[in-house]
């Protein structure tokens, strides 16, 4: 709830249900997915996180509002994950069918004994920011947690795992066309004006539209990817 650029983002309603809610049901679809966990700070403003995620009937760990890495530790642990994959709760867009590649693939390596701890779709771009994904094995968390000391590190939970591809095993994860020029995210009022109208214009009652569809209303309507195409992304180590 504490975004500084655009505070309660997440419980905004859009189209027919809360950002939040949106992230959650689309996560939901990929088959592979055996648990969704909502993982929110301790601070009393996030009860309205938790209250969120409990009526969602998803599980919610609240952990430390700074170090989310050992947020996302301690969550994984409760949860007994093998695999854990990291989405950011900001992102109504998300695409469940990459998503699902993107398990299906990291775990198809494993089966055939191919190392893989970690693998993304935004160390190179290609994907509409907002279609992000990473994907990576809980012995690099657990590892990731024990020796991170930077700050940045801390708080943005996997840069210590991608930028030590000498410790850890980095796959990168890339689109046959590259849309990378899209940004489908909500970090601002521009990008809530966008998600918007895509949402009136494809939604409706419905928040199963595929991102075919997106690019497809994006092709009819180009100025609406101006809305929001002069947004800077808040960076916070991470090469994406």
């Amino acid at each position: 709830m504490g975004s500084t650029r655009l505070p309660g983002k997440v419980l905004r309603v859009l189209g027919n249900a809360t950002v939040l809610a949106h992230v959650v049901r689309r996560a939901q679809r990929a088959s592979s997915i055996d648990a969704v966990v909502v993982a929110t700070t301790e601070l009393p403003q996030d009860e309205a996180i938790v209250e969120a995620g409990l009526a969602l009937g998803v599980s919610v760990f609240r952990g430390s509002e700074d170090d989310v890495l050992s947020r996302y530790y301690l969550a994984a642990k409760r949860a007994g994950a093998d695999v854990i994959v990291r989405i950011t709760s900001d992102c109504p867009l998300l695409d469940a069918d990459v998503l699902q590649a993107m398990v299906a693939r990291f775990l198809a390596m494993h089966r055939r004994g191919t190392r893989v701890d970690y693998l993304s779709n935004t160390l190179t771009r290609t994907y509409p920011r907002g279609l992000d994904v990473e994907v990576f094995t809980f012995a690099a968390l657990e590892r990731a947690h024990r020796e991170a000391s930077d700050a940045a590190e801390r708080e943005h939970v996997t840069p210590y795992i991608y930028r030590n591809p000498g410790i850890f095993k980095i796959e990168r994860h890339t689109n046959a066309v590259d849309a990378s020029r899209y940004r489908w995210t909500l970090d601002t009022e521009d990008d809530w004006q966008l998600l918007q109208r895509i949402f009136a214009r494809l939604g409706g009652h419905r928040d199963d539209f595929t991102t075919r569809e997106v690019f497809d209303l994006l092709a009819r309507e180009p100025e609406l990817a101006a809305i929001n195409s002069h947004v800077a992304q808040k960076e916070a180590g991470h090469p994406s």
